[in-house]
């Protein structure tokens, strides 16, 4: 029986990542899928192998395993630290007959280890991409990351700001030029009037949330979203007079990419939801002050609708590109 090795952080995994491992895993009867992580990574370490886990669900060759990186010594040469990535090695998985790489790493380490090198497109001519790579500039190389990974790389980009200012009809209208998806606005699907309770401001919250998770799954680079939870927030302050602290805990859970914060000066739509006409300026005004407490950058964006598109437009394609 032959058993195989693959090491990496996978940080994240890609389709050179996917490419390396199933030409080790036709090569041998057990392939270990070694994860390195440490507390420090700037992706979660149960994120990366819950992408490993789901893309080999179906190799039962293929051994994906978790391991934390206390072991090494990046100070070290070379030689010497793949002496203790050998111990390691042998101390958690056993004998291993096979290490498989497309890095420099690979021949000295396999030496050490007293196991056979084999090398896979070592000069990344068949899969052109690395992990840093990706994580620089991820939608540029959004086709070298596999299904299951692209969720974590989605740019969200929130259109903000006071009732009847084109959010809806513009978060529809960008997810089509841009050919991807739009979180709607929830609240509309749990109230008919502003006559609510916490709990059904809670629920909003929630639901809006899931909402964000669920289309990041179909989400093509870029996810629109009409509001977000500050705006649930200034609502709950406004017609209730308090904030639940659910509100702010959901709010930890997305980053935005974007803030696009919309002016009034377009005309005010009555809708049967909208009662807030009259303090316009001043909605505006809590809005804005929302974001600069919090310090999160925004564009201010005015205007006609199809002004705003433009407007709106040229900063996305900036951060397209």
């Amino acid at each position: 029986m032959k058993r195989g090795l693959v090491i990496g952080k996978f940080m994240p995994v890609h389709l050179g990542h996917v490419a390396l491992i199933e030409f080790a895993a036709s090569r041998c009867d057990e392939l270990i899928v070694s994860m390195s992580f440490t507390e420090a990574d700037p992706i979660p370490a149960t994120l990366r192998f819950s992408w490993l886990t789901i893309l080999f669900a179906n190799h039962k060759v293929i051994k994906p395993a978790m391991v934390k990186d206390d072991f090494d010594n990046d100070s070290l040469p070379l030689l010497q630290r793949v002496t203790l990535w050998s111990d390691f090695i042998r101390a958690t998985f056993g004998e291993i007959d096979i290490i498989f790489s497309s890095e420099d790493y690979g021949q000295p380490f396999a030496e050490s280890l007293g196991a056979r090198h084999v090398s896979f497109d070592l000069l990344r001519q068949k899969v052109p991409i690395s992990a840093s790579e990706i994580r620089r500039h991820p939608l540029k190389h959004w086709e070298f990351i596999p299904r299951p990974v692209r969720p974590f790389f989605v740019k969200k980009i929130c259109l903000y700001g006071p009732e009847s200012t084109g959010k809806s009809t513009l978060a529809m209208k960008l997810a089509a030029r841009y050919d991807t998806e739009f979180v709607p606005e929830v609240a509309r699907e749990f109230i008919t009037n502003n006559d609510f309770s916490f709990d059904e401001i809670v629920k909003i919250a929630v639901a809006h949330d899931e909402r964000i998770s669920e289309k990041s799954q179909l989400a093509n680079k870029l996810l629109f979203c009409d509001t977000d939870v500050i705006t649930t927030q200034i609502y709950s302050q406004h017609y209730l007079g308090a904030v639940p602290k659910i509100l702010y805990d959901i709010e930890e859970e997305t980053t935005y990419a974007l803030y696009f914060l919309l002016d009034i000066d377009v005309e005010w739509v009555a809708d049967g939801l909208r009662d807030l006409g009259h303090v316009r300026e001043t909605m505006l005004s809590v809005f804005r002050e929302e974001l600069l407490r919090r310090k999160v950058p925004f564009i201010f964006v005015r205007g006609d609708y199809e002004m705003r598109e433009q407007m709106m437009v040229k900063e996305i394609d900036k951060l397209m590109n």
